[in-house]
């Protein structure tokens, strides 16, 4: 199994998402964002939390037009797998390859804490280590976080069944209490905690250990 993580000027989770690949049995390329292609043989492509380009214009807008992520779009299409965290998320939105958008957090400030998070499917590749309804806690650390879709895309994602995780409390406003989405395809997530940071129960947590073990054997299975 083989992951590249992109790195853009401003990550700063790109080695915790190594790390939490590498702990799941994947070899990992680290991507810089300015190369035009992938490694042949990659399966997953992550793109980590940070503030790419210092979040400058708008978070992810400019990450999302670096040459590296015509090759994402291209993995994804072919099939390929995604996941997006916090910076990676938002930028994953600006590409289209999820819907909505990432907004400045409802109460203006930046949240940095523990968070309870609900998971709301078990059906993805990303999902199938945890029972649907299942409670976990996992890091926050952001500043617009507050995902917003419109009424139409809300409908669509309920229906087809692509909230992956939702928040106790909704710390941001994000709308539905959305903490993370699957693409229509169920090949890409992407969520705003950080579940690469509690891989590990010396860090404080082994509860993000679930969604990289399940998407190893998945992808081993296949």
């Amino acid at each position: 199994m083989k992951a590249a993580v992109i790195v853009f000027p401003g990550s700063n989770c790109d080695r915790d998402l190594a790390v939490a690949f590498r702990n799941a049995g994947f070899n990992v390329d680290m991507i810089w964002h300015k190369d035009h292609t992938l490694p042949d043989g990659v399966d997953i492509v992550g793109i980590p939390g940070g503030f790419s380009f210092g979040d400058y214009l708008r978070c992810g807008a400019i990450a999302g037009q670096s040459p590296v992520m015509k090759a994402v779009a291209a993995h994804v299409t072919r099939g390929g797998y995604a996941l997006g965290i916090c910076n990676g998320f938002q930028v994953l939105c600006e590409t289209g390859l999820l819907p909505g958008a990432l907004m400045r957090n409802a109460g203006l400030k930046f949240i940095c804490r523990m968070q309870a998070l609900s998971v709301t499917t078990s059906d993805s590749v990303f999902t199938r280590g945890y029972n649907a309804g299942a409670e976990i806690t996992v890091p926050l650390a952001h500043h617009d976080g507050n995902y917003v879709i419109d009424d139409a895309g809300l409908a669509a994602l309920k229906d087809q069944d692509r909230i992956a995780f939702r928040y106790h409390g909704n710390p941001n406003g994000a709308v539905d209490g959305i903490a993370g989405i699957l693409s229509e395809n169920r090949r890409v997530l992407g969520m705003m905690p950080h579940p690469e940071r509690v891989v590990d129960p010396a860090h404080g947590g082994a509860d993000g250990k679930a969604l990289f073990d399940g998407l190893a054997s998945a992808l081993v299975a296949a």
